[in-house]
């Protein structure tokens, strides 16, 4: 029998599946580079894309995710399809849609049944890792041969003893969202936690991933490092204190629109604590960014580097004081837009700026798509790969979002953004505004013209047709890629549509609304 290439790649997969060790057979490409057959995904948390020097940033200090850009390529509109870390994390592994997996709340539990990328390499005989946060709520391994979690960091802290700092340096208290007041869990006094560098979890993470690549140098691998910087109480450690002057650090702009919004246990909040709140923010990704760096200086230490891609990306956005509010559980830019950086191996760059308009359900396909590996039979999302390699200038024109703790949704364009809330409940999750439900409230912004998203154009008359067809095409969004689709009527109303298909399909709905 005639051995070909597909019979060979495939007999081999079946050998380091079993747990044998087999050489990848590297193939070049038309360049004379390398084919990348490894894929490192980092994935920053809450981590907005503002606060990045290569995004503009001119006070953050984050010179290794600088490097990655100048390297290869950032993608300036990328937006995650849920301002929420669980829906969002597992729609990026599954390449669906948070409706389509089954996660739209912060607890619900990775279904089972949903593929993730991990599984669909693993079969293809990838060894698999994830490091640090997943949110999957559940203890399955979701395709993942390796699982480094929480629980691992604190049986080594157990083994490892962390040193403890002189009693004249003050750190910050334990974490109680909604039990302190805002300013004490957003750290707006600036604190360090009570650890040194290299007793920080940050540090034992990036160690583990470190690891993960030395046992795996030979084999093709999928490495997930999830890091919990910068999230609130924006942890850094003890030698990360006084990075930054408070008085340096940006207010950003906001609109009267914004005072019906804000949450009441925001209000108090001073100028003072918020500049506080933002140091503790911008140290937190300095401290991430360090860790990163860790990782990427392994990668090429261990001549991995031509042979592998990186990605970086926040789980989502987070309003830095945007809107006068510290959290994400909104629609406006700064809660849905994130980093995306790719680096190839010096494919794709350097230091190019793409600015297609890019959702993160596209990224798992895209993975496999520069990977070479058939696609994922349930995946919603498309590959922008043909965007990467300069075949194509833009591949989608709209982005999708959504937040069904508010039953809320969102189409963008590059010109028009639309948001559709029910307005049944006040804002959930511990948010809310005293100023109780809202009924159903439509919002239509020019983000070409109003990049702040200070003025809702809704009410408008000269607006009416933009609307309607953003509506429409919100509706359509959900008819083509929820599963029970076929279980709301055509005869509703557009609006009665949407509010059906706004209804998180979760038993914890009634728990996280307040």
């Amino acid at each position: 029998m005639k051995t070909t290439r597909r019979s060979f790649i495939k007999s081999a997969s079946v050998f380091t599946a079993a747990g044998l060790s087999v050489p990848y057979l590297f193939e070049r490409c038309g360049s004379g580079q390398q084919k990348l057959k490894n894929v490192i995904v980092l994935i920053g948390d809450d981590h907005a894309a503002s606060v990045l020097g290569c995004y503009g940033n001119t006070i953050v200090r984050t010179p290794n995710l600088d490097k990655m850009a100048s390297r290869g390529v950032r993608f300036s509109t990328a937006f995650a399809n849920a301002p929420l870390c669980s829906a969002s994390r597992q729609s990026l592994l599954t390449g669906r849609y948070p409706h389509a997996t089954g996660v739209t709340l912060l607890r619900t539990p990775f279904p089972a049944d949903q593929v993730t990328i991990a599984e669909h390499l693993k079969e293809r005989g990838y060894v698999t890792g994830v490091i640090g946060k997943t949110h999957f709520n559940d203890d399955l391994p979701h395709g993942f041969n390796v699982r480094i979690t929480a629980r691992d960091y604190q049986r080594w802290l157990v083994e490892n003893p962390p040193q403890k700092p002189p009693q004249d340096i003050k750190t910050r208290p334990k974490w109680r969202p909604f039990v302190d007041p805002a300013r004490i869990w957003l750290n707006a006094d600036m604190l360090p936690s009570e650890y040194y560098d290299k007793d920080c979890e940050g540090k034992f993470l990036a160690d583990q991933a470190i690891k993960f690549l030395h046992e795996n140098k030979i084999n093709k691998f999928c490495l997930w490092v999830g890091f919990h910087e910068p999230h609130s109480p924006f942890h850094f450690p003890i030698e990360y204190m006084e990075k930054y002057n408070p008085e340096n650090m940006p207010l950003p702009e906001t609109g009267p629109e914004d005072d019906r919004w804000i949450p009441e246990i925001f209000r108090d909040l001073s100028e003072s604590d918020k500049r506080g709140i933002i140091v503790s923010y911008y140290t937190s990704v300095e401290h991430l960014d360090k860790n990163i760096g860790l990782i990427l200086s392994a990668l090429e230490e261990l001549q991995l580097d031509s042979e592998t891609l990186v990605v970086y990306i926040g789980d989502q956005g987070y309003l830095i004081g945007d809107h006068k509010r510290f959290e994400k559980h909104m629609m406006w830019d700064p809660a849905i837009r994130s980093p995306l950086i790719f680096q190839a191996g010096g494919r794709y760059g350097p230091a190019r700026v793409i600015d297609a308009l890019t959702e993160f359900v596209d990224l798992a396909p895209t993975i496999l798509d520069i990977l070479d590996v058939d696609p994922m039979p349930d995946a919603q999302g498309r590959s922008f790969k043909a965007v990467l390699d300069g075949s194509k200038k833009e591949y989608k024109d709209y982005v999708f979002s959504e937040f069904l703790v508010d039953n809320k949704s969102m189409v963008r364009s590059k010109e028009w953004k639309y948001i559709y809330t029910t307005g049944e409940r006040d804002l959930g999750q511990g948010y809310t505004t005293g100023y109780g439900p809202s009924g159903v409230l439509h919002r239509l912004y020019n983000v070409a013209n109003d990049p702040f998203e200070k003025k809702n154009l809704a009410d408008g008359p000269r607006n009416t047709k933009i609307l309607s067809s953003l509506k429409q095409r919100l509706l359509e969004w959900f008819k083509n890629t929820h599963p029970h689709a076929r279980q709301i009527p055509d005869t509703l109303s557009v609006d009665e549509q949407l509010a059906r298909f706004c209804i998180p399909p979760d038993k914890n709905a009634d728990i996280e609304a307040h």
